[in-house]
This record gives structure tokens, sequence and C-alpha cells, in this order.
């Protein structure tokens, strides 16, 4: 077995790999971008080199320079984790030249699943069902648009050399092709440096399952069962499953035997993935290798009880498979949340910034949380925008949803948009609570998963008056203890007047709602009343905002945690953000969309479309930016004209950056 692992990756998988090597006994090496330097990967290892800048071509990418950290370090193998340079062939390859093993599938294994195109083609020959499409080499836009046009709509492109979703579109008429297939186009180039596209059948509400196999240098292979991984958002899967609901032991043996055949094809050693997509029908279609460790690997280790990155390394060091076939068996039922710094509201527009809090559930046999950050880290815009992942298990499937909706509940982050509300309203959604699954969940909920705002509860509104008075209070003793006389009358806070009891109004906001809250003070607490009713309060606070109150008799726990001047309230497995209005501050004039549009996030200007000085209509595409391996196109808030745009294609923009200047049509 290795002595000292160097691994090529950062974040999550970085930190999940080093769990394993240390309970092995194995050293560990990270590597790091500038951007990455106080990152938990790197407090986790045993040692970390500095790879570059924060731009992945220069650090995450660059090989030679990871090669370079191996030789300054002297590991011995190479964990490539997923995504960077996992499936990089070149990579594989240069890990061997130097002497050292790559934890993973040869390079002619990695080469021959790389491109979506030609493992389609070996898959047809070996006799697995693939849907049909075009895999040519012919990528002239007009030729790649006939070839939809003979498919059939709606058809789906896909970068030949992607993953995670990236480089991917669906297209369901003629006049959106040409326009999707730029975009994809783009999007490969920047993800995978290769901006080739296949073209094939999208075919309506089909299931996402995919089957986990492992090979070993002795020419052994087995399958570790099904995932269901059929919940996405912009094709990148969002929540995840094993096994699949509904698999037979009939189906799941045929698809296991064919996903055992395609990596005995390409010679195949280590982890890998085969992905299917099965019809209503119950038919499966090869679509694509993994030749990687997945990010959803974890509900196969929950079913089945195995650590899947140690299997990785004993294969790589040359062991044989520790188990046979008829060894392997299902226990349970697993979840897994991918937790990200997004906006679901805003068409999952991926977040950037500093995690001023971040709760999670407390780990346990049932619930498992995976991350490669801590409170106070950064979320970067320069590499993918996961938070955690948070994995659940239990003895049947509506026990292990009940359990992840649990876990949801205890879930809390403040300083970054994220997903985690939408994620709950995902696993209470009726529709995947009875296994009714398939690609377009989502987009077939909409409805229930994106309800219109609402105003906060009553308790809510009681709740962050309570922790705004009792963080007075708090205040007011710190003040009183660094005082000369801590005895001063004029340090207490509660509420004491000549002759009469102390009354006051707060006022707070929550979306559109305000309220006027009376506040009047007691002797155990506090009264206070909204909407004219009344009701007695009083509580403690804790460490990282948490509230014990006492609503009229009522005891609840929460949360209210103060940030950029807002305040995050965590109640009953939801979340509430206020806002404390001033009186005496003239009320805003609210936006508008005269004079310009401004970025959303930090990312980079990709593609100008609209021309200055034309009219556009309301909705039109004007600019696309691209930040954290996605594209965001702005679109024309009304009808108007572009009078400028202030920045060019390949200009970096900051956060709030005024990208254009944009004038409204008033006839």
């Amino acid at each position: 077995m290795f002595e000292r692992i160097l691994i090529a990756n950062r974040g999550e998988i970085a930190c999940r790999v080093i769990r394993t090597a240390r309970r092995m006994g194995i050293r560990t090496v990270a590597v790091y971008s500038a951007a990455d330097a106080e990152a938990r990967h790197v407090r986790l290892a045993d040692e970390a080199v500095l790879l570059g800048p924060a731009a992945p071509g220069e650090s995450y990418l660059a090989i030679d320079r990871i090669i370079a950290a191996c030789r300054q370090t002297g590991a011995q193998a190479v964990h490539p984790g997923y995504g960077f340079l996992s499936e990089n062939g070149d990579f594989a390859d240069a890990v061997a030249a130097q002497g050292l093993v790559f934890i993973g599938p040869p390079a002619s294994a990695i080469r021959a699943m790389g491109s979506k195109s030609e493992a389609r083609k070996l898959m047809e020959e070996v006799g697995l069902p693939v849907t049909p499409g075009y895999h040519g080499d012919e990528q002239a836009p007009d030729f790649l648009k006939a070839q939809a046009e003979r498919i059939g709509y709606p058809v789906l492109i896909k970068a030949i050399a992607g993953g995670g979703g990236r480089g991917m579109r669906a297209v369901h008429q003629s006049s959106e092709f040409l326009a999707a297939l730029a975009s994809c186009k783009r999007e490969a180039a920047a993800s995978f440096g290769n901006e080739q596209v296949l073209i094939e059948k999208y075919l309506q509400g089909p299931r996402h399952v995919e089957i986990q196999i492992f090979s070993d240098r002795q020419g052994h292979c087995v399958h570790l069962f099904e995932r269901d991984c059929s919940v996405q958002r912009r094709h990148q899967k969002i929540l995840e499953e094993a096994p699949a609901p509904g698999m037979t032991p009939q189906r799941r043996g045929a698809m296991g035997q064919a996903a055992i055949v395609a990596a005995q094809a390409i010679g195949y050693v280590g982890a890998g993935t085969v992905e299917f997509l099965l019809d209503r029908e119950g038919n499966f279609h090869f679509m694509e290798m993994n030749t990687r460790l997945q990010v959803e690997h974890p509900v196969t280790e929950m079913i089945t009880g195995l650590d899947l990155v140690e299997w990785q390394l004993r294969i790589a060091a040359g062991e044989p498979l520790p188990l046979v076939q008829e060894q392997l068996s299902i226990h349970g039922h697993a979840l897994e949340a991918r937790i990200c710094a997004e906006d679901p509201d805003q068409g999952f527009l991926p977040a950037s910034g500093r995690l001023v809090h971040l709760a999670a559930p407390e780990e346990s046999l049932h619930v498992r949380v995976d991350t490669g950050v801590e409170e106070g880290d950064e979320i970067s815009p320069h590499y993918d925008s996961m938070i955690a992942k948070l994995i659940v298990w239990d003895e049947t499937r509506e026990r292990a949803c009940a359990r992840m909706l649990q876990a949801l509940a205890r879930y809390r982050v403040v300083g970054v948009a994220n997903n985690v509300d939408f994620l709950s309203r995902l696993v209470a959604c009726p529709a995947f609570a009875q296994a009714d699954l398939d690609t377009g969940l989502v987009e077939r909920e909409h409805d229930f998963l994106f309800p219109a705002a609402t105003e906060p509860p009553a308790e809510a509104w009681l709740v962050v008056v309570l922790a705004e008075l009792l963080r007075e209070q708090e205040t007011a003793l710190d003040g009183a203890r660094s005082d000369t006389d801590p005895h001063s009358p004029w340090h207490l806070r509660d509420g004491w007047r000549i002759n009469s009891a102390a009354r006051r109004t707060l006022v707070f906001r929550a979306g559109e709602a305000e309220r006027s809250i009376a506040v009047a003070y007691g002797e155990r607490g506090f009264v206070l009343e909204v909407d004219g009713r009344a009701t007695a309060v009083s509580g403690t606070l804790g460490p990282g905002g948490q509230l014990w109150a006492d609503l009229a008799g009522r005891r609840i726990n929460g949360t209210v945690v103060i940030a950029a001047g807002k305040r995050h309230v965590f109640l009953h497995g939801r979340a509430f953000v206020f806002a404390a209005v001033d009186p005496l501050l003239p009320a805003g004039s609210g936006g508008s969309a005269e004079g310009g549009l401004s970025a959303p996030m930090p990312g980079r200007v990709v593609a100008l479309i609209a021309q200055p000085g034309k009219r556009v209509e309301q909705g039109a595409p004007l600019l696309i930016l691209e930040a954290m391996k996605m594209e965001h196109t702005i679109i024309a808030p009304a009808a108007g004209t572009i009078k400028r745009f202030r920045y060019g294609v390949g200009d970096q923009v900051e956060d709030g950056a005024e990208l254009l200047e944009f004038e409204v049509n008033r006839g």
C-alpha cells in the first residue's frame, strides 16, 4: 500500500479522499490555488503545495505543476478526484511517465470513453442499446442543424468531452438550434478545452439511472448496483438516491451486466460509472461512461456499507477486488442532496461570497455531511458552487425521505444564496415522495417547487423582534462590564420609566411585507403587539444565533443570524430574511431599468448578442456571462435600446458592475 498520495483536486472530494487515506494510515498531499490558500482541504492534508493563481488553467489544470508537486513531496500515487483532470488521458500518461500510480483507469480507457461520440460507437459494437443520434466529426453548424432535423425534435446537444451538465442543451424546435449550439460550444470549450458536440434524440420523460462498477488488474469486474439521478436542474444532478425506486431484480441484473460488458470492452481498472437513460417502457439506453468516482458515490456506500475510496486505493496498489458479485448486497435506502450556493428563484444563478454562518445537522449512522468548507470560508467564483453533500440513510425510502427533510431543516447557511429551502420543497413534493421520477421533474412540478412568495408567519415576526431586544440587552451588559461603573443604571435595558412603563415600536420588513411591532417591557420579558394582538415573550440567546423563545407559554427553538444588515431567521425548518427599518429615514425611490444593467455575479463576458443603437424587445438576450463553469444570459428588462456596452468579450467583471447602458422605449 502507498505511504503518501497526492490529491489533484480541491474542496469536498479532496477532503473525502483525505478522510479515507488517514484511516488507512496513508499520508496526504494537497494542492491548491492562490484562491484556496486557506481552504479546508489544505488544512486537513498532511502537507500542501501551491500550484499557482486562481484560474484553473494555471493551477488545478496545470499538469506540469501537479507533477512537480509529486516530485517535491515524494508522493507515490495521484488521486484525481472528479472534475478538473480526472478524465484526462494526457494527465494519466504524465503520472505514469514519472513512475507514479494514477488512482484510476489506464489512459487508454479514459480516452475510449472520454469522447461521448466514440463511446457510443464502441458500445454499439459490443451490443449495448444507444439512443438515436449523430456522433460524427463534421461540426459545421448548418450540418449539425440538418442532423437535428433528421433525428427529429426535441434533440439534445451534448459536448463530447463534457460532464456535470455543462455543454449540454435540450432543443425543442428548429429556430432555437443555432443559438443553443453556440452556447454549448462556448461552454464546452471553457470547461473541457474541446468544443465538439454530438446530437441525440431527447427522450421524453426518461429516468437517469447509473451503475457503479469496479474492476481490478486481475481482470475481475463487479457492479455495486444502481443510483437514480433523475432529479436535475439545467441537466445537472441535485438529488440522487440508491437503489433506484421500482427497480426489479431482472432489470437490475441486466443493467449491471451491460455495465460490466462496457467496462471489460475497454480494459477498465478502478471505479467507474456507466450511465443509462431508462424509458417508461423499462428499456435502457447507454448514455456515457464516467471514468472516475462520481459525486454521488456516497449513496452507494450507504446501502452497501463499503468505502469506495478505499477500494480505489487498494485496486490501484495492485490488490484484487475485495468482494465478488455474490457477496454484494443492498441494505436500506439512501438519498444525497447537493447543497449549492445558488438562487433557485433566479434560474439557479450561481452565487459566491463568504459563509457568514454555516451549521450542519449532527452526523450519525443515518446522516452524513461531505463538505469542503467551514463557517467563514469563501465560495469562490472561480470554481463550482457546491457547499456540501447531505447524505441520509434509513431502512426504507419513505423513512429516508423523512430523514432528509429533518436534516435539511437543520442545515443553515447565511452569506450566500443557497438551495436548502428548495431542496426541502423538492423532497416534500408529492411526485418525488411517490417516486414519480424523470429528468423533467423540476419543470413538471414547477408550481409546487417555486410557490409565490408569502408573508412570514406571526411567530417569525415575534422571534426576530425578541432576538433584537435580547441582543440589545447583551450589548448593554457587555458595555457595563467594561465600564468604570458597571452598576450604573444607564446600562440597563429594562424599559424603566418614572410613573409608567416604557413603550417603543420596532419596524421590520420581509420582502414586500412590513410590520410595526409595539414593545412593552415586563418583569420577565416583553409584550409584543403585532396587528393588534399582544403576546408575552421571553427568551435566551445562545452561541451562533441560537434562540430559545417562550411565546405566551409555547417554547420554540430557532436561530437568528445578522449578516449585511439583514436578520436571517431559521424557524420550523424554514428560513426568512428580515430587514430592520428606520422610520426616520425616507423611503427609497425603488429600482428602475433605466440607465444600466448590472452583473448578478462576478464573471467573464463571453458574448455580446444585441447591437448598440438597435431596439430590442423585453426578454431579448443582450449579453452572456460565464462564471462558476456555467453561462448566464442577461436579458432586456423592458423594450428599449442599448446605448453602449461597458465591457467587451473576454473582460472580467465584478458582482454589481454596470454591464451596459440601456434606455427604455417610452412609446
